[in-house]
């Protein structure tokens, strides 16, 4: 949402900086106001030293009409690496054929799946969630759908500020009282879908 000029002065400053080598900028920007994607914004995200990769914010294949295929064209001619981002919603694309659209329109836009989020524990946002259990069933069958090119990692962003974790059936565990997922320092966390 910045101006080119602002953009630009922070992205000059982030790569002054010596251990800073990979910029990763999140955004929705191309998808729900792809107008702002300038030639001068795609300019502004390019500095000398780093390498900077954008990641695409959306939920559903519709989110990807022709004015954000067209942003996202620009970015990706332009060489900035791009990878997705979206959270498993009830109501939402909670179903295999959603969900292979949606991986599939990513890759034709040269935007590569990464993460599939499970929905986090927010208040007020209980009906977007599923069950652990479904979004593996989910995966499992995209995995059927799609090639390995389109398939993202399944993840949940675990509660209290522990990381992310895949949710295999090697990080997520079930026990009598419910599930168990497993940090990536080995730690075990209760977890309550």
């Amino acid at each position: 949402m910045l101006s080119a000029r602002r953009l630009d002065a922070i992205m000059v400053r982030l790569a002054a900086i010596p251990h800073v080598k990979i910029i990763r900028l999140h955004s929705r920007v191309p998808v729900v106001a792809p107008e702002l994607i300038t030639p001068a914004v795609v300019t502004a995200l390019h500095q000398g030293g780093v390498a900077t990769y954008v990641a695409i914010h959306a939920n559903h294949p519709r989110e990807l009409g022709n004015t954000a295929l067209a942003a996202l064209a620009a970015l990706a001619d332009s060489g900035i690496p791009l990878i997705s981002q979206s959270v498993l919603l009830r109501g939402v694309n909670d179903d295999v054929a959603t969900l292979a659209a949606l991986m599939r329109r990513f890759v034709e836009a040269r935007v590569k799946p990464y993460y599939l989020h499970h929905p986090d524990l927010a208040p007020g946002t209980s009906h977007f969630r599923l069950s652990i259990a479904e979004g593996q069933g989910l995966i499992a069958a995209l995995r059927q759908q799609v090639s390995g090119l389109a398939m993202p990692v399944y993840v949940l962003d675990i509660p209290g500020g522990f990381g992310k974790v895949p949710l295999t059936p090697s990080a997520v565990q079930h026990h009598a009282g419910g599930l168990v997922v497993i940090d990536p320092s080995g730690r075990v966390h209760p977890y309550s879908s």
